[in-house]
């Protein structure tokens, strides 16, 4: 405090001079002082509350930014995960199908094979049969033609009652009839 009486003395005792604008001008500090102190008090009554406010604001303004922030970042990792799990079910299940529609074609290969090996035996079974059944009607269709030719040849014997020589040739002779037809 001395300091300044000391300054403000010196000011006032040398205010009759005339000197450069670095002299020091007892007037001019008192009234900057007494201006700067009027600026700050109307500044401390008009502006500090409004930018005291304003920055209030703006701080709370970044912190709830920040904390939005950080719960949409929390929020975007648990659907991150979720998303994670679903993937690996899905693919899981995907799987699963893949697996199933294999057995599946798998068992339905086995099942055409075993109807086809089935199907396949039955046919030869059945072209067995059929090979047995016309070669029975062919054997008794030869035997029941057998049983003509020789009741016609013992008929036409009898009718001709003829010798051994002639019955011979009668033999002969239908017999290579037999054989044209």
């Amino acid at each position: 405090m001395a300091f300044i009486l000391n300054v403000i003395l010196l000011a006032f005792s040398e205010s009759e001079k005339v000197g450069s604008p670095l002299d020091i001008n007892p007037g001019v500090i008192i009234w900057t002082t007494v201006t700067f102190l009027i600026l700050l008090w109307v500044l401390k009554k008009t502006a500090w509350r409004p930018i005291l406010n304003s920055l209030s604001e703006r701080e709370n303004f970044i912190k709830d930014s920040l904390e939005q922030a950080e719960k949409a970042r929390k929020d975007a990792e648990i659907l991150y995960e979720k998303n994670k799990e679903n993937l690996a079910k899905a693919e899981e299940e995907a799987q699963k199908v893949i697996e199933q529609g294999r057995e599946y074609a798998e068992n339905l290969k086995k099942q055409i094979l075993e109807e086809s090996k089935t199907e396949a035996k039955k046919m030869i079974e059945d072209a067995s049969a059929a090979i047995v059944r016309k070669n029975q009607e062919a054997f008794n269709n030869l035997k029941t033609e057998i049983a003509e030719i020789a009741v016609g040849a013992a008929e036409k014997i009898i009718r001709e009652n003829l010798d051994k020589g002639t019955q011979s040739k009668l033999v002969d002779k239908y017999i290579e009839e037999l054989t044209k037809n």
